[in-house]
């Protein structure tokens, strides 16, 4: 805006060019961060276009698969291997200083003993 002295006289025409417009400016348009962008939509729209365009496998076939996997007629076992050994455990009876709690059934030091209507308890189980 070009300044103007005091005093000065101004004609009409030139009062015309300093005073301010009042057309807006119509080329800005309001961006809409919500909406995606086209590229992400192309590569949406690409990708369910692929997982429509994969064939999906019958569900008895499905069912079938399945049943053989329960029921080990495949021969087998997936991530092992059968072992004929025997397994030898060695066990150890009751202490005279233990019980069995009667609500998880494992075996404690009679210090963690509570009696609560005439069963025993370990003092996890009790609380």
């Amino acid at each position: 805006m070009t300044a103007v002295p005091r005093g000065a006289q101004l004609t009409g025409v030139r009062l015309a060019a300093l005073a301010p417009t009042t057309e807006r400016n119509t080329s800005t348009v309001a961006a809409d961060f919500d909406e995606l962008r086209s590229d992400v939509k192309e590569s949406q729209n690409e990708s369910l276009e692929a997982v429509k365009s994969v064939s999906a496998p019958d569900a008895r076939s499905v069912v079938r698969e399945l049943d053989v996997d329960d029921s080990g007629e495949a021969g087998e076992l997936r991530g092992g291997e059968i072992l004929t050994d025997e397994l030898t455990v060695q066990v150890i009876p009751q202490g005279e200083d233990e019980f069995v709690c009667q609500s998880c059934f494992l075996v404690h030091h009679r210090s963690q003993k509570v009696e609560v209507g005439g069963q025993a308890f370990c003092r996890d189980c009790e609380g």
